[in-house]
């Protein structure tokens, strides 16, 4: 739960999702559920000569279980909210 209750504070800011196809996308998070479901708005694959047919998708959703990594923008981290994260959840709370 603890990744959970971070991703529901950083709703609203870009993220870089990379799935476990190597497919990576850029967009604004928009919702994230405990399975750590992911729905992304205005999104742009990074690489766009390897998957043109992306190019057209604007919104998705993306389920959890295929998610390598979630990217955040340096200035994103907030360390004491990582930190106060790791404590409540260390707690059982």
């Amino acid at each position: 739960m603890l990744f959970f209750s971070y991703f529901k504070e950083i709703v609203g800011r870009e993220v870089v999702v990379e799935l476990k196809n190597d497919l990576a996308i850029r967009g604004t998070l928009r919702s994230v559920d405990q399975y750590l479901n992911i729905k992304l708005e205005n999104t742009r694959v990074v690489d766009q000569d390897k998957y043109p047919h992306m190019m057209s998708v604007r919104n998705c959703f993306i389920r959890g279980s295929v998610v390598r990594y979630v990217q955040l923008p340096p200035d994103g981290v907030d360390i004491e909210l990582l930190h106060d994260a790791t404590r409540r959840e260390a707690r059982g709370g």
